[in-house]
Order: structure tokens, then C-alpha cells, then sequence
């Protein structure tokens, strides 16, 4: 129980960066879209969903790499292993921004963009930096310090807001009050190039906030070991790919598959923003994540760790439902996080939630494959789930237009879910309470369908007996899973 306690308030401190920071940066969205033309929103838009997949390729699965082989039996020093990591993605993040850097005309054309390259070379500097500390970060995590990881973040997110504040809001009005004090650095021209310099400023900050972690240790490159670690992280770039287009093909499909072309950006507006409902599920799942890679890795050695793993699993979908649940029951009020004109898209909400939520069992399960080096699974669950979701986009999306974009993301990832764990089953068996995790999946889509078919034209009564039935759930899991809840006396008195 010692270790999932450690596993859990990692997964808090882990979850702090991860939610300040996606909440905030999603409240930037209204900001944007205020201040510039749709037509301009959108190269933001198309860039952010490109460097997110060259951010994939550039890491090229290297970060679950170092946790592999930093707890090695064959390579005890996991220093080695860390320089070896660092110095092959400082290579090619160089490499890589070398050759924008000569390629900046087309590379700009490409990005929409080709009368600003400084937005095409700015950002793929932040890549190359974002990059290259993708691996001190994953230090941190393996020398278990979430606070200096989550602070990092942090300021990191409080850099980007504060100089997209500095730049989109206050250099305008400056320019109008007192043009001396902004004219000599600051052009109106530039636009949306600030978003990416914010970018640019708070990555590069990070960078240097970095040096402590990059010193104090002899820089050495083990070509043997970095072969092994690339064979070993390429299929999870392969993987990390196909999950990426897992996540963004069916916004990028929908304008050309719906009937009605003149509403198609319409439609991608209203699907997209009650996607971000569902922030709540993904931010936990990411938290879950950064602290779940070096908990299960640091126990690949130890007695009992299958034990470890099913507990692990069993706390995760428990958790899970609550958050479904807690966002079903109170979605009355969350959500006006988006405007009243994007209320009709809500029905997506409950699937895309559970599609998440499956998702993240997936990534739970993944960990026998990673941990008996045989990657290429994953690979190869990720791409038959980017078919799944392909062929069912194109066969949904006509008839129902987004929801199908929703439901078959939903079908994405439960296929991916049951392949790897049918297949995990006898690659290496773990003792998952399958069963039981079952019934309190019945339990909870029970609960949320009651919810509905007891709704009163009383709101707030509506949102009462939807409290004392998540207090109910939550209740039935600590009672049979004797979750151990905090000592308030104990509490009172420290």
C-alpha cells in the first residue's frame, strides 16, 4: 500500500502543473479569438496541431526509453543513461532546427504562414527546446521530484500567459497611451507571431532554469546503449504518432466528410469545444502518467510488483468513474466554461469522456509490453486503432457529423483497451479484479442513465440528488476496496 500512496500523491503533485496549466492556457482561447480574424486563429490552430506531432517524432520515444533502461540490469549507472539520452535529442534537435532554419521558405508555406517565417522559425525553435528538455524532465520524475518538475511547468505556463498578456492586451493599449514606451520594440503588424514568441520566451527560460540538471555529472555517449534504446523507443514513436492522429484526425476529417459544407467549420467549432469538457478526464490521465512511467519501472525487480500493478489499475478506474460521474452529474453548471452557442454539441460529452477514460486503461495495460521490451505491440494496437478510427469517420461522420467523430473515438479506444489486455494476458499475466472493475462500470453508466431518467424541471434539486448519488458510489468504493481515508484528528492538530 506504501508504494500506490507514493504513486498517488506523485499523480496529485504531477496533476497540480498539468491542470493549472491546461486550464489556463485554454483560457487564452477566448483571448485569441476575440482579438484575430478567424482566418488568423486558425494558422495558430493548424501550427499548434503540427507541432504537436513533430514534438512526437523529435522525442522519437525516448522518454520511455530512459526509464527502461535507467533501471536496467545491464547497466547499473543510470547517469550513462541519462547523458546517452541527452546527447542524442540535443543532436537532433539541433539537426532539426538547422534544417527549418535552411528550408524556412517552404517550411513556411507549408504552415500556412509563408508571409511571416519568423512564426515558422520561432516555433521550431521552441520544438527543438521543448524537445531536449523532454529527457531532464523525465529525471526529475526518475529521481521522484514533482515539485521541482511541477514548478518548472508552472513557471513555464505562467511565462507563456503572462507575455501573451503583455503583448496581445497591454503593448496595444501602451501603443495608444504612451506609443514611446512599446513603438521601439513592439509592431502591431506581427499579429499572432506574439503567441509564438511567448511561446518561444517561456521555453527558452525553462531551458536555462534547466543548467542545474544538466551539470554536476560526466557527459558520456554509449553507442551500444543508444542502439539498444532506439530500437527499443522506435516503436513507441511510431505509437506516439498514430496517438496523435488518434487525437486530431477526426478534427481534421470532419470539415470534408460532413454533408452540409458551408456549416462544416461550424461543426468543428461546436465539437471541438465541448472536446474540452472532457480536459478533466485527460488531465488526470496525463497526471497519472508522469508519475505511473517510473512507478512501475523502479518495481520491475521487486516481489509482489504484479500486485502493485493490479492495485495501480484498480485505484485508476475507480478514480476514473468518479471523475466521469462528478462531470455527468454537474455538466448543468461546467458547462458554461463555453459559450451558450456551442451548447448543442453536450451530447458528445458522456462519450467522449468514456473514450478517455479508455484510453487511459490502455496506457494502464501497456505497461507488460513495455516492460518485456516488446514495444512493437504497441505500435501495432495504436495503428489498428487509427484504422478503427478512420474507416468509422468516414462511415459515421456523413450520417451523424460530429457525434460520429465522437463515437468512433470512443470505438478507437476500446479496441485498443481489450487487444492489449486479451494479448497481455498470456505475454504477462497480471492479476487485474477484471470482474470487479466491471461491475463498478455497470454501476456508475447505471447511475449516470437514473440521473437523467429522475430529472425534475428543478435544477437544483436535480444537482442534490445527483450529489447523494456520487457520494453513494464514492462510499461503495472506499467501503469494499478499504481505501484508507485521511485522519481528520490528526489533520486538525498538525
Amino acid at each position: 500500500m506504501g508504494a500506490i500512496k507514493n504513486l498517488a500523491k506523485d499523480t496529485m503533485v504531477y496533476g497540480a502543473s498539468s491542470i493549472i496549466g491546461r486550464f489556463l492556457n485554454w483560457c487564452l482561447v477566448p483571448l485569441y479569438t476575440i482579438v484575430f480574424p478567424a482566418g488568423e486563429y486558425g494558422v495558430v490552430t493548424y501550427v499548434y496541431s503540427i507541432t504537436a506531432l513533430a514534438l512526437v517524432i523529435l522525442i522519437y520515444g525516448m522518454e520511455t526509453g530512459f526509464f527502461r533502461f535507467a533501471n536496467h540490469d545491464r547497466y547499473p549507472d543510470p547517469m550513462e543513461v541519462y547523458s546517452t539520452s541527452l546527447i542524442s535529442l540535443a543532436a537532433t534537435s539541433v539537426a532539426f532546427l538547422i534544417a527549418t532554419l535552411c528550408f524556412i521558405r517552404p517550411v513556411a508555406d507549408f504552415l500556412h504562414c509563408p508571409s511571416h517565417p519568423s512564426y515558422a522559425a520561432m516555433m521550431a525553435a521552441v520544438l527543438a527546446c521543448d524537445a531536449f528538455t523532454a529527457i531532464p524532465f523525465c529525471y526529475l520524475r526518475y529521481r521522484r521530484r514533482p515539485l521541482r518538475f511541477a514548478s518548472l511547468k508552472i513557471i513555464s505556463i505562467a511565462l507563456n500567459i503572462g507575455f501573451n498578456l503583455f503583448f496581445i492586451l497591454l503593448c496595444p493599449w501602451l501603443m495608444k497611451q504612451a506609443p514611446g514606451w512599446v513603438d521601439w520594440f513592439y509592431d502591431p503588424g506581427f499579429g499572432i507571431g506574439y503567441i509564438f514568441l511567448s511561446n518561444l520566451i517561456s521555453s527558452a527560460v525553462v531551458t536555462l532554469l534547466l543548467l542545474p540538471e544538466l551539470t554536476g555529472f560526466r557527459w558520456s555517449f554509449n553507442k551500444a546503449l543508444w542502439r539498444e534504446m532506439v530500437a527499443y523507443s522506435f516503436p513507441l514513436l511510431i505509437l506516439g504518432i498514430a496517438g496523435i492522429m488518434n487525437q486530431t484526425i477526426d478534427k481534421l476529417l470532419l470539415p470534408y466528410l460532413v454533408a452540409d459544407k458551408a456549416d462544416a467549420m461550424a461543426q468543428v467549432g461546436i465539437y471541438g469545444a465541448n472536446y474540452k469538457i472532457a480536459i478533466i478526464m485527460v488531465m488526470f490521465i496525463q497526471a497519472f502518467r508522469f508519475a505511473y512511467e517510473p512507478f512501475i519501472f523502479a518495481r520491475d525487480r521487486e516481489s509482489g510488483s504484479t500486485r502493485k500493478y493490479a492495485d495501480a489499475m484498480r485505484y485508476f478506474v475507480i478514480f476514473g468513474l468518479v471523475i466521469f460521474l462528478g462531470v455527468m452529474f454537474y455538466l448543468p453548471v461546467i458547462r458554461y466554461f463555453i459559450s451558450p452557442a456551442y451548447f448543442s454539441g453536450l451530447k458528445v460529452v458522456p462519450v467522449v469522456m468514456i473514450a478517455e477514460l479508455f484510453f487511459g486503461i490502455f496506457f494502464n495495460l501497456s505497461l507488460w509490453y513495455k516492460l518485456t521490451d516488446k514495444t512493437i505491440w504497441g505500435t501495432w494496437f495504436s495503428l489498428i486503432g487509427l484504422a478503427v478510427t478512420l474507416v468509422l469517420n468516414i462511415i459515421l461522420v456523413p450520417v451523424m457529423g460530429y457525434m460520429g467523430c465522437a463515437w468512433a473515438a470512443l470505438a478507437c479506444y476500446t479496441v485498443m483497451m481489450v487487444l492489449s489486455w486479451l494479448i497481455g494476458r498470456r505475454k504477462m499475466p497480471i492479476p487485474y479484479p477484471t470482474g470487479r472493475l466491471c461491475i463498478y462500470f455497470a454501476a456508475a453508466m447505471a447511475l449516470y442513465f437514473l440521473s437523467g431518467a429522475i430529472a425534475t424541471s428543478s435544477e437544483l434539486l436535480n444537482l442534490g440528488v445527483r450529489t447523494i448519488l456520487l457520494a453513494g458510489f464514492i462510499g461503495a468504493a472506499v467501503h469494499f476496496e478499504h481505501i484508507p481515508l485521511p485522519n481528520l484528528s490528526k489533520l486538525k492538530k498538525s
